[in-house]
């Protein structure tokens, strides 16, 4: 009797297991067509390859990320998947032309974008350093950024009370999240945009390096989890994603191709935890909400 429950379990596991991922969609619109520019180094403009985010810009909470233990992932993972993105070189053709493209959106912004992308989702984001004591300053609001995805696209009824095991599968997909931007951003250190282009007029100055974009891992890390969950709103999530991601764009704080490599890596990472059976066992309890 006992063997037969162990062979149905098993059989369970590998069921849930074996349903993949749903596929990356090809990259669209201006990404897909600044990739198609040369990536590598100009000699014309060389100077600028010797620009990156400096020592002196460090910052300490966000390096600490880099030392904490992933939740789904393992620390050889993280390793990996941090290798698998690069961005072009600053002398390149493509980061002129991503230059551009940030300075024509520097002239047609309107105070409705500027109102939406700086007001609204820029203080977006989930930190795990802030849920880890209940009378934190910010810990409800954090736990609110948590299922801003969820509320945008469901329904205000998206809460951590109603939907438990979706707050914790999103916590922990999140908290990889934080851990991959943080090891990419310092292992690469990109110069900001406005760094290479003294004529943008940027609506922040970042503290951390550029690639790749943290918002934009963020964004779509959760729509590719979201989408897992309730998957003919997957459109909804990926459009939201696509927002948020151009949004950096429009406050002229990211190039084009932070965006698109941290839609790639949010993939990537997704399919790398698919094979973890605490993610698969996070993920059914999830979906059993939904």
């Amino acid at each position: 009797m006992r063997k037969m429950f162990l062979v149905l379990l098993f059989l369970s596991f590998v069921s849930l297991s074996a349903q993949s991922l749903h596929p990356l969609e090809p990259a669209k619109s201006h990404y897909a067509e600044l990739q198609q520019l040369d990536a590598g180094p100009n000699p014309e403009r060389s100077t600028l390859d010797e620009l990156s985010f400096t020592p002196d810009q460090y910052n300490s909470v966000a390096l600490s990320y880099t030392l904490m233990a992933p939740a789904y992932l393992t620390s050889a993972q993280v390793e990996e998947l941090k290798t698998s993105i690069n961005f072009p070189a600053n002398s390149s053709d493509q980061t002129r032309a991503e230059l551009d493209f940030l300075l024509e959106w520097q002239e047609k912004r309107t105070p409705a974008q500027v109102e939406r992308t700086s007001k609204v989702l820029a203080p977006i984001g989930y930190w795990p350093h802030m849920a880890v004591k209940e009378d934190h300053e910010r810990y409800t609001k954090n736990a609110r950024d948590l299922m801003f995805e969820g509320r945008e696209v469901l329904g205000e009824h998206c809460t951590a009370a109603n939907y438990p095991a979706t707050f914790t599968l999103m916590q922990g997909v999140t908290k990889d999240m934080r851990i991959m931007e943080f090891t990419v951003k310092y292992y690469l250190l990109r110069a900001r945009p406005y760094v290479l282009e003294p004529k943008l007029q940027p609506l922040a100055i970042m503290g951390s390096p550029s690639f790749a974009s943290g918002h934009t891992l963020w964004a779509y890390i959760q729509a590719f989890t979201w989408s897992e969950l309730v998957s003919d709103k997957r459109q909804q999530f990926l459009d939201l994603a696509y927002e948020i991601g151009e949004s950096r764009e429009i406050m002229g704080i990211h190039y084009p191709s932070d965006e698109e490599a941290a839609r790639v890596l949010a993939h990537n990472m997704l399919n790398t935890m698919w094979s973890n059976p605490k993610f698969q066992d996070d993920l059914k309890a999830a979906k059993a909400e939904w």
